[in-house]
């Protein structure tokens, strides 16, 4: 009996048993694809997650931890230990491996969402993904002082548009501590999603955050000490300290410099960490999580490799005669082991194949609801090679659980499947 027999004879078989083999095909097909998929969702969360901030060579805070400085800075997650004075961040600003300067001040929120107070310049210099500047989705910077320009996701959540009236609070949580409400906001622009906390994030300038405590003392407000907005503006409202300051430097050689002379500055303790360091330690941190979905994807596709064992032998006992019958024709045992081997092999391939049509369609369903809800974009490409080493060992797998079966039906003799009764 010749391997292409052989393989005729698997197409039969497969065909006669077309129903069992279809569940089988699916439950294999369904693995496959949530494997994958979660393996794409990994690999687009680590992306995303390390093209939060790029451009930026340093991140300047007071001194605590680097993964603390990232978290607050870059995810407005948390708080700082303590602010940078307003001497320092000149000092940052002027000094002459220093390209640009970007300050953040946060401690406010509306409505649930952080409140970032900054300059214009962070328009200019705020970059994320692979470079990509930051763009308007409708209005423009702010100019006034009470202006306020919106991520896409405070628009989308809230409902707002160019021109509403938005009250910053005191403090963080869904309502804050105290209001503002003396001196109200309006919206001037909406930016672009990004998919990044730039889109949960509400910007004020630094002289609005001056402006919006000018008559509160000790984190409360002064009793009978209210300033009317229009007076502000004609106020001086030099800040007096930030919460951490965005560097870029001249030169990539100059960073290493740079941060050393901010880790060792004398006028206060501060930390310069570079964000594509801070990033993998903050990835590496989360590694359990990484490792439960990997164990998860396995077992998925072990189970759908069982499920086609447990066919294979439940159909053993029906196909005895078969067996018995291809003996007697001058099939050798090695032969039976081949065609039930050659069997859960084609499984196992036209499984992963499905498996990745699957997925594919469903990347192109949900890709939408994806981006909108979770600011997280999968781009849909070729199979990478781990994809592909993925298949493969799925492929390996089910060949090798065919065995099983298959040496069953080794050990099995022609007298055994001739006394079989109906």
């Amino acid at each position: 009996m010749t391997f292409g027999t052989i393989l005729h004879l698997t197409w039969r078989s497969l065909r006669n048993r077309r129903a069992t083999a279809g569940l089988t095909l699916f439950a294999l097909a369904v693995s496959v694809m949530l494997v994958l998929g979660v393996e794409k969702l990994r690999t687009e969360a680590k992306a995303s997650f390390a093209n939060t901030i790029s451009g930026t060579d340093l991140i300047v805070g007071a001194r605590s931890g680097s993964v603390q400085l990232l978290l607050y800075s870059v995810f407005r997650i948390g708080n700082a230990t303590n602010n940078i004075s307003w001497s320092s961040y000149q000092a940052l600003a002027s000094h002459p491996d220093v390209a640009w300067a970007v300050p953040l001040s946060l401690g406010d929120s509306h409505r649930g969402f952080r409140v970032l107070g900054t300059t214009a310049d962070y328009f200019a210099h705020y970059r994320y993904g692979r470079r990509h500047a930051l763009a308007f989705a409708g209005g423009k910077a702010f100019d006034d002082l009470f202006d306020a320009v919106i991520g896409a996701e405070v628009a989308r959540a809230l409902g707002y548009q160019v021109g509403d009236a938005i009250v910053v609070a005191h403090g963080l949580g869904g309502e804050g501590f105290a209001a503002h409400a003396d001196k109200p906001f309006r919206v001037s622009g909406i930016l672009a999603k990004t998919g990044t906390p730039v889109d949960r994030t509400v910007h004020v300038s630094l002289r609005a955050i001056e402006a919006i405590h000018v008559d509160w003392r000790g984190g409360a407000r002064q009793p009978g000490l209210g300033v009317p907005a229009d007076r502000l503006r004609g106020m001086d409202l030099q800040p007096r300290q930030v919460t951490a300051v965005l560097l870029g430097v001249k030169s990539r050689f100059a960073a290493f410099k740079l941060q050393r002379w901010i880790n060792e500055y004398r006028g206060e303790p501060l930390l310069a960490v570079l964000p594509g360091v801070a990033l993998q330690e903050l990835w590496d941190l989360m590694g359990t999580a990484e490792a439960a979905l990997a164990a998860v994807s396995i077992a998925v596709v072990a189970a759908g490799l069982l499920g086609m064992v447990t066919m294979l032998l439940a159909g053993l006992n029906e196909r005895r005669r078969e067996m018995a019958v291809l003996r007697a024709v001058g099939a050798r045992p090695l032969h039976l082991f081949t065609l039930l081997v050659c069997e859960a092999t084609a499984l196992a391939v036209g499984g992963a194949l499905i498996g990745l049509g699957l997925l594919y369609l469903a990347l192109m369903a949900a890709r939408p609801l994806l981006d909108a809800h979770f600011g997280l974009f999968i781009d849909i490409a070729a199979p990478t090679v781990r994809d592909l080493t993925i298949l493969g060992a799925v492929v390996l797998a089910g060949a090798m659980a065919g065995a099983v079966p298959a040496f069953r039906a080794y050990r099995q003799s022609l007298a055994d499947g001739m006394m079989v009764r109906l």
